[in-house]
């Protein structure tokens, strides 16, 4: 999500740049060029006129930093050149101050701490899923390997926004807009690169399903490192081209901008592409669930059946990422308000959700750890229950070695007997 803030000065500082190469191609055709050049006076860019002509341009054209002014900045071409503005800038297009109002920023505040809730969530039952996967032998498979292999990019992505927010949002006094530091991009491509294997793994959950379904014998191992090349290898590659190309020729900013179409489809159009094939997996998954549903061998009635269909077609949902694919092929500035309340409202919950309905509400896994779980018990019990057999032993011993003693000894006489007998003597 970028900060309405930080879009106006991309744009002025896009509208800066165009300008820069228009006087460029200028320089370049001197001779042919009659009139005023264009020239850019660090607000708005006047492009090249006739002598004579007038050109005038609203406030709001000039930036969005003006948009409550009505005012309007008149310069004229004449022989000399441009003239000065007038009026002035600060005479007619008052500087609004703060951009954002005081809803807005509650508006980011709120979001941003819901999808910190939502991320830590994440991130603590995607790590015990991990644990729980690994930890019994059990469960090391081909389906669980690929299970683990989509929880971690589930913690890449939640631990590329902590990282990124620390990096960019450090010093609170400091505008990250203008920042441009080795650091701010070396985040913001680890966090692209999050997105990348996060959306690519997703495919890879699609893809295996769809090989267990339609190749019913086919083993499960030959194609496991074909999945770790498209999960992880593909998202390299994409990223180590996009960063190329941002470092070559748009190295502006700290790369979290998206206003040049080209550079950003670099990652964007993979993401649309991987979603795209996993909606046909995903449709093609129902179709196959419901053919299996309507199967003379399946029993119960056609309530039960659509119950069944719609639980699956649930669970399907947050593995496939299907929910992306409301706003995957639409602009994006296009329904900004539903989109952030997607991404940033439900999208961080996402993690949790699939760690929960693929472990920790998976049968066999409830089952492992209820074993475990009594086997532990059973354990304890059996090592206190033998502990108090040993000392009830110990004290029983010892009680009767003292009986024994006791009967062995010969009977001390009293102290007057004895003395009578001494006297005797």
């Amino acid at each position: 999500m970028i900060h309405p803030e930080c879009a106006v000065v991309a744009e002025h500082m896009k509208a800066r740049e165009q300008c820069i190469h228009t006087q460029r191609q200028e320089a370049l055709n001197s001779n042919n060029i009659t009139g005023c050049r264009t020239e850019w006076d660090v607000f708005w860019c006047w492009y090249r006129a006739e002598v004579g002509q007038v050109v005038n341009v609203s406030c709001p054209e000039v930036s969005q930093f003006f948009a409550i002014n009505h005012g309007f900045i008149i310069r004229n071409c004449t022989k000399s050149g441009w003239t000065k503005v007038y009026p002035s800038y600060e005479n007619v297009c008052k500087i609004v101050e703060d951009v954002e109002s005081e809803t807005e920023t509650t508006y980011y505040t709120t979001f941003r701490q819901v999808y910190t809730a939502g991320y830590a969530t994440s991130l603590i039952s995607l790590i015990s899923a991990i644990f729980v996967f690994t930890a019994f032998r059990k469960f090391h498979c081909t389906r669980n390997y690929i299970h683990i292999n989509l929880f971690a990019s589930f913690i890449l992505r939640a631990s590329a926004i902590f990282i990124k927010d620390a990096v960019l949002f450090a010093d609170e006094n400091l505008d990250h807009c203008f920042m441009s530091t080795t650091s701010c991009k070396a985040a913001v491509a680890f966090f692209q690169f999050s997105i990348l294997a996060n959306y690519f793994w997703l495919l890879v959950e699609g893809m295996y399903l769809q090989t267990l379904l339609a190749l019913t014998f086919v083993s499960q191992k030959k194609y496991y490192w074909w999945y770790i090349l498209i999960g992880w290898g593909l998202p390299t590659l994409i990223l180590t081209i996009w960063v190329l190309a941002r470092n070559f020729f748009d190295n502006r900013g700290c790369w979290d901008d998206t206003d040049v179409a080209y550079f950003w489809w670099i990652i964007k159009g993979p993401i649309t592409v991987s979603l795209l094939i996993n909606f046909l997996i995903f449709i093609n998954v129902i179709r196959i669930l419901v053919q299996k549903l309507k199967s003379p061998g399946m029993g119960g009635t056609d309530t039960n059946h659509f119950m069944r269909l719609a639980k699956s077609t649930l669970f399907l949902i947050p593995l496939f990422g299907m929910h992306y694919m409301v706003f995957a092929f639409l602009p994006e500035n296009t329904g900004e308000n539903a989109r952030h309340f997607l991404e940033l409202g439900l999208g961080p919950f996402q993690g949790f959700v699939v760690a929960l309905l693929y472990c920790f509400l998976n049968g066999e896994v409830q089952a492992e750890l209820k074993k475990r779980l009594w086997k532990w018990q059973t354990q304890n019990y059996l090592r206190y229950s033998k502990r108090r057999r040993t000392l009830f032993t110990l004290e029983s011993s010892t009680v009767t070695q003292i009986s024994v003693l006791e009967k062995s000894s010969p009977k001390v006489l009293p102290l007057s007997e004895s003395h009578n007998s001494v006297s005797s003597v």
